[in-house]
């Protein structure tokens, strides 16, 4: 079985889309990436109209069977995350209208799961998306790598393409699959994502802001 899942990096400026396919051996196919835009300088229906209308296209093209979101959260720039949130609503309802199942995932979330490591930084997060889509570099900008990260995320941590989640070390060795796991065996990228659920990482150090971060602006 092969599902497609639409990744939305949300942004008012810059909302990164990526669309790929998932095979059972959670091996993973580029469809399509893009960096929607609009400018700063336009009144805010219209910025909310041109990536609006740029999502519709994208989902009425593609066709994906599940859509994945990056999940909003309050951090220090109130304008960055008012418009996050914005463009998470839009696509949110885009979604719904055509009648498909929307998941939220957290930065950690996705580094996790295509790293291995919750805290994984941008550079090693597009260098796996790279290996991972068989690509001979890293999708630019950042947003368009971290919306293929949430696609794969999704596929992967769902497992709504079947089979066993790779370890990070597998997929960078070019190996796509796993042999299957014992019962209750986890791998190091499940461990990590796990523990990212749970509230388990070690908290942010005195003096310093806490709560995680987006993976881009």
């Amino acid at each position: 079985m092969t599902v497609r899942v639409l990744g939305i990096d949300p942004g008012l400026t810059r909302c990164g889309v990526g669309i790929v396919d998932v095979a059972a051996n959670r091996s993973a196919t580029l469809v399509d990436v893009q960096v929607l835009r609009s400018a700063p300088d336009l009144p805010l229906e219209r910025r909310l109209l041109l990536i609006s209308e740029g999502l519709e296209e994208l989902l009425d093209r593609h066709q994906p069977h599940f859509v994945a979101i990056e999940r909003v959260f309050a951090q220090q720039n109130v304008s960055t995350v008012m418009g996050t949130a914005q463009i998470s609503g839009v696509a949110l309802m885009l979604a719904a209208k055509r009648g498909l199942t929307v998941t939220l995932h957290t930065p950690s979330e996705v580094k996790a799961a295509i790293t291995g490591y919750g805290s994984a930084d941008k550079k090693q997060v597009g260098t796996m998306v790279a290996r991972v889509l068989g690509l001979a570099e890293i999708p630019k900008p950042a947003d368009a790598a971290d919306a293929l990260a949430l696609a794969i995320c999704h596929a992967w941590r769902t497992g709504v393409g079947g089979g066993v989640l790779p370890t990070s070390g597998a997929v960078a060795a070019g190996r796509r699959s796993t042999p299957s796991l014992s019962p209750g065996a986890l791998t190091p990228a499940q461990k990590a994502w796990r523990d990212a659920e749970r509230g388990n990482a070690p908290g942010p150090a005195a003096g310093t802001s806490a709560g995680p971060r987006r993976l881009n602006r």
